[in-house]
């Protein structure tokens, strides 16, 4: 069971900055600790620090799963839970405006508007990396 570093105080104020932009007004984020393994082929687990929020009936979850490693995904109940189509991501603003835009695209979903995006077309250009 190896430890990863917690979040910075630097990324810390990059998530509260992108909720103030998405929501207009503060978001109480809560800092907490997961388990989760990280090889799908194996079943050790790692200690992970985790950003939580809700916000607008749903939940959402930033894990640190290494050094400028990051995954995620947005919740409802236990059994309603999706993510971004993009296991993981080395740049947390990408990977919080991720889940908040494919939260927002199954939100309008919800409520009966296609937004036309997936997942698929979530996934960065690899052409600009």
């Amino acid at each position: 069971m190896s430890l990863v570093s917690d979040f910075t105080d630097s990324e810390l104020h990059n998530i509260r900055e992108m909720l103030t932009q998405r929501y207009k007004k503060d978001v109480e984020i809560e800092l907490a600790d997961c388990e989760l393994a990280l090889d799908k082929k194996s079943e050790q687990v790692t200690h992970c620090p985790t950003v939580f929020w809700h916000e607008r009936g749903a939940n959402f979850v930033v894990f640190k799963v290494g050094l400028f490693q990051y995954r995620t995904q947005f919740f409802y109940t236990p059994h309603e839970q999706y993510g971004t189509g993009i296991d993981q991501y080395h740049d947390l603003d990408e990977c919080v405006a991720a889940v908040l835009q494919t939260q927002a695209d199954h939100e309008l979903e919800r409520q009966g508007v296609d937004s036309g995006s997936t997942g698929e077309s979530l996934k960065p250009d690899e052409t600009t990396k």
